[in-house]
């Protein structure tokens, strides 16, 4: 009974080292993407509004959504290895009831993100944005899900 345990010790540990992953990695997984934020209720003023970004020539775009919702998001996906580039950010708000759109360029610093772990797959490379009605791309540090 000792022998057989020590081999399915000794194969668990060789798994463990083939796979190059530590054996406390959960499975969450993540993608490499450029998002942009933001509070419907920020655009209530303006009957809602489309919002627009394109990053390193790929865009997305969705509708402000229903101001009694909490947040709203896009995401444009990058090549899942792109690495910690900066990439410029491209933002356009097209108000409903028509207006002026407000149009902003940023550059965006990817960063690393593991979210399963250090050492653990996958990795991918991130940034955010908060979609303001005013002010285009800004910081979404502080974002409050809260009405006003």
């Amino acid at each position: 009974m000792r022998k057989v345990f020590l081999s399915l010790v000794a194969v668990a540990a060789l798994a463990g080292c083939a796979s190059g992953q530590s054996g406390n990695c959960t499975l969450a997984d993540m993608d490499s993407e450029v998002s942009v934020v933001w509070r419907p209720a920020d655009f209530e003023g303006s009957g809602g509004a489309m919002i627009r970004a394109c990053v390193d020539g790929s865009c997305e775009e969705r509708a402000s959504g229903n101001p009694s919702d909490p947040i709203g998001r896009l995401s444009v996906r990058l090549p899942q290895d792109i690495g910690a580039k900066k990439l410029p950010v491209e933002l356009t708000v097209t108000p409903v009831k028509g207006g002026s759109p407000v149009k902003d360029t940023k550059q965006a610093q990817l960063t690393e993100e593991h979210p399963n772990g250090k050492g653990c797959d996958p990795v991918a490379w991130v940034a955010t944005f908060r979609a303001d009605p005013v002010k285009g791309l800004v910081s979404p540090e502080g974002l409050s899900l809260q009405g006003k």
